[in-house]
């Protein structure tokens, strides 16, 4: 079956992954994680993406942004990949290809999702065991929100601001939510999602993408029952540093 078009709606929150070709490593030193975060600062501002959230893993990244139109998410990743792979090729003295394949992506619904995604992000390196806690890991925006450091690459989203009326109350809400972590349920909701592609909200929300975009925007109604943790079982061996 062809497989569809990413779905891409200007003005809304997307969930956004890249991973490794065959769950291969893309950083070998602090210098390419420093390259990798300067492409994407470069192209974010040159194709019109705000770049709310972040996480760099050893062999995958992800990212929580929102386009400005249908072209920008898509054309910033092509540059930064590109790129990245020519700069990470020339380094290692290798030669070939370095992702898994296209990115994977979806949009969310800011109101209920935007914030759990970012807290999902900030952990993928606690649930892979790299650290003990968010704070610890320096390849991820978390130290931009709880104050730890100011990130140039970073553009707040407007839920952000619900956290608190001062950015101390905002910095010390969110490092609330992300001790407090995620349950399974929505972990599971916010991989199944990006990793497939289906738009991630309220049954208002979808059916209102819907009238924006002439790809579906979630699965159709299943002709049998799908087994219990079929999904579950099939994502948890799809990232073995985080998800």
């Amino acid at each position: 079956m062809a497989r569809l078009p990413r779905l891409t709606v200007p003005g809304h929150p997307h969930h956004v992954i890249q991973r490794g070709n065959n769950r291969q490593a893309i950083f070998s030193s602090p210098a390419d994680y420093d390259m990798l975060l300067s492409l994407l600062g470069e192209n974010a501002q040159q194709h019109g993406v705000a770049v709310h959230a972040y996480v760099l893993m050893s062999n995958h990244f992800h990212l929580l942004a929102t386009p400005e139109t249908a072209e920008s998410i898509p054309r910033m990743m092509q540059a930064v990949g590109r790129r990245y792979v020519r700069y990470f090729n020339a380094t290692q003295g290798r030669s070939g290809t370095l992702w898994e394949g296209r990115y994977r992506s979806t949009l969310i619904e800011a109101e209920r999702h935007f914030l759990a995604c970012m807290v999902y992000i900030d952990l993928n390196p606690v649930r892979a065991a790299m650290v003990g806690q968010a704070s610890g890991y320096p390849w991820s925006s978390h130290g931009h929100y709880v104050g730890l450091r100011t990130d140039k690459l970073i553009t707040p989203h407007e839920m952000v601001w619900t956290l608190g009326n001062t950015p101390f109350a905002r910095e010390a809400a969110y490092a609330d939510l992300v001790q407090a972590g995620i349950d399974g349920p929505t972990q599971a909701a916010l991989t199944d999602s990006v990793l497939r592609g289906w738009a991630l909200g309220s049954p208002d929300f979808l059916a209102d993408m819907q009238l924006r975009t002439a790809r579906r925007v979630s699965r159709a109604r299943p002709g049998r029952p799908r087994r219990v943790g079929a999904v579950e079982s099939k994502l948890d061996g799809s990232e073995p540093e985080g998800d």
